[in-house]
């Protein structure tokens, strides 16, 4: 039996009601509604929930992050809402009440549960209405860093929060501090309208795009010859080689625990301390490159899941993704958390110090990057030598030619990958030739044998796909609105092997479901539930069909997903 339609779907059908809705239940009412007409208060410090039993309210809040009141979806009147703390092995009860005037949701991201806990309209359960309060009730199988936040546009209003899960017996890592840093973006338009000016023109915030007097430096540096040749690809292709977000700074203030850089956020730290920072990338649109100067950072988690540690000075978190690091504080000083976007056009920062009036040290946001020639070409590029894809070297490994659908031969698509690159140790536009010791995907290891050891009995190759200038996104050049259901048999073991034929990254999360991603060469790599795909790249991850149901597969840049990066897998 399938599960009822949202509200907003009643007059239209299927997955193109839950994408109208998508667009439409939490945009419309953030346009011009006046700051008296919500009653739930603002709190600048979030509470902290913990226990079996946790209560929940959505509803309205006046912010100011900008120098502009505008108003924001707050959990418990506050933006990011309540740390929830619950521990693993415990049946838990969560109510929430909707005091909104349209439906909402609340999805728990990477948590494992039964599908209609999951928390995501029109896929697995109806939403939220008005007024009303929906329980969620589930066990609690996994421990870590994870977030719980909107699955509608709501998740750029300010619904999101953290969540972290104790371990049921072992002994937690040993830290003398532990802190929650919740990285995200936002916006006083109304998300609906970021939309619109997106599908009016890709290139709507990109202030960034190569100008005439780029091309007289560039003369300047490399010679007209250089120059021209610099350009010549990207021309002939009529490709933009610094489109590397969809929205920037031109209209987004980030945010770290809630606050801006004007209104830092302090954690207390003194020197010989050790401190877990508990990473969340709750951008909506935004990946962040996050460092710490002057202290070395030790991975130890990705996505709740432990890893093998390693020492970085710098990394990459996307949207929906987790890192935990630690950090040992080497003086009495204050120190810099700084996190720039990937595009450059801004950053935001926090402070760890022994008192909470210091001021750090904060260093310039690293200069712009074009995208390389393996970001468009892949793996032919490397083997062009047109440019290293590694921190080292210029050769990457490279995948067979790519099996393209039909579906992709048509005006959702523009660009299509035939030799894409399959290396994991890239750290990525930006990240590359920058002299410090940058995470790749490669340096994360879960100790350890894959939880389901058996070898995959199937492959399922998807490609994502988009049309810039049309602004869509889809999986195969197929929109989730024309899409049908991913079937996955109950308790198979799957390989699922993404493509990215686009230049731009992309977060994909699979509900319900565990991806072990692999190595190059198909060795068990890392646990995570939110791959990054670079663009150019294939990827492979395993997954065991061990959750039936509904679920959601999309990418979580919240724009992209909205436009149809979108897949609905059922497994029955």
């Amino acid at each position: 039996m399938r599960t009822p339609l949202p509200p907003f779907a009643e007059t239209t059908t299927g997955r193109r009601g839950f994408v109208q809705g998508l667009l439409l239940a939490t945009a419309l009412a953030t346009l011009g509604w006046p700051a008296h007409a919500f009653a739930v208060p603002a709190v600048t410090t979030p509470t902290v929930l913990s226990g079996t039993e946790v209560d929940l309210e959505i509803g309205r809040v006046t912010v100011n992050y900008s120098g502009k009141a505008s108003v924001a979806t707050a959990v418990n009147g506050s933006v990011p809402g309540p740390l929830i703390r619950l521990r693993e092995g415990d049946a838990v009860t969560i109510r929430v009440k909707n005091n909104l005037d349209e439906m909402t949701s609340i999805h728990w991201h990477g948590l494992i549960l039964p599908t209609d806990m999951d928390g995501v309209p029109g896929i697995s359960f109806g939403g939220i209405a008005p007024g009303e309060t929906f329980t969620y009730r589930f066990v609690v199988k996994q421990s870590g860093t994870f977030w719980y936040h909107a699955h509608t546009l709501a998740e750029q209003t300010g619904l999101y929060g953290p969540m972290i899960i104790e371990p049921k017996s072992e002994p937690p890592l040993a830290a003398d501090r532990d802190y929650t840093i919740m990285l995200s973006d936002w916006t006083d338009e109304a998300p609906l309208q970021v939309y619109l000016n997106l599908k009016k023109m890709s290139g709507y915030y990109n202030f960034a795009q190569p100008t005439v007097g780029d091309f007289a430096s560039d003369a300047g540096k490399l010679g007209l010859s250089g120059a021209l040749s610099k350009r010549a690809m990207w021309n002939k292709a009529r490709m933009n080689p610094t489109d590397l977000s969809d929205v920037s700074a031109a209209t987004y203030t980030y945010l770290l625990n809630g606050a801006p850089s004007a209104r830092r956020w302090t954690g207390i730290a003194r020197k010989g301390e050790r401190v877990r920072l508990r990473f969340i990338g709750a951008g909506t649109a935004t990946y962040f490159d996050v460092r710490v100067p002057g202290l070395m950072l030790t991975v130890v988690a990705a996505d709740g899941q432990p890893v093998e540690p390693v020492d970085v000075d710098e990394f990459r978190i996307g949207p929906g993704e987790t890192y935990d690091v630690i950090a040992t504080i080497a003086d009495d000083r204050a120190y810099a958390i700084f996190a720039q976007s990937m595009d450059r056009t801004g950053f935001v920062h926090g402070v760890l110090a022994p008192r909470d009036d210091m001021s750090a040290d904060i260093p310039p946001v690293d200069p712009g990057s074009w995208l390389d020639p393996i970001d468009m070409m892949g793996g032919m590029a490397g083997m062009a030598g047109m440019g290293p894809a590694g921190q080292d070297h210029g050769m990457v490994e490279t995948a067979p030619k790519a099996r393209h659908a039909r579906t992709e031969y048509g005006a959702n698509t523009d660009m299509r990958v035939d030799f894409p690159r399959t290396n994991l140790d890239d750290p990525g536009v930006g990240l590359r030739r920058n002299g410090r010791r940058t995470l790749t995907y490669a340096d994360l290891r879960t100790a350890g044998p894959a939880a389901d050891p058996r070898e995959p009995q199937r492959e399922i190759e998807l490609h994502l796909t988009g049309n810039m200038e049309r602004f869509v996104w889809a999986f195969d050049g197929v929109k989730l609105n024309d899409s049908k259901p991913l079937h996955f048999t109950p308790n198979e073991r799957l390989r699922i092997i993404l493509v990215n034929d686009t230049m731009m990254t992309h977060p994909m999360h699979l509900h319900g479901m565990w991806s072990d991603l692999e190595s190059p060469d198909g060795r068990f790599q890392v646990r995570k539930h939110t791959i990054s795909v670079q663009p150019a790249q294939r990827v492979a991850f395993r997954v065991t069909a061990d959750a039936m149901g509904r679920w959601a597969f999309h990418c979580h840049l919240l724009y992209h997903m909205a436009a149809g990066m979108f897949r609905e897998v059922v497994v029955a």
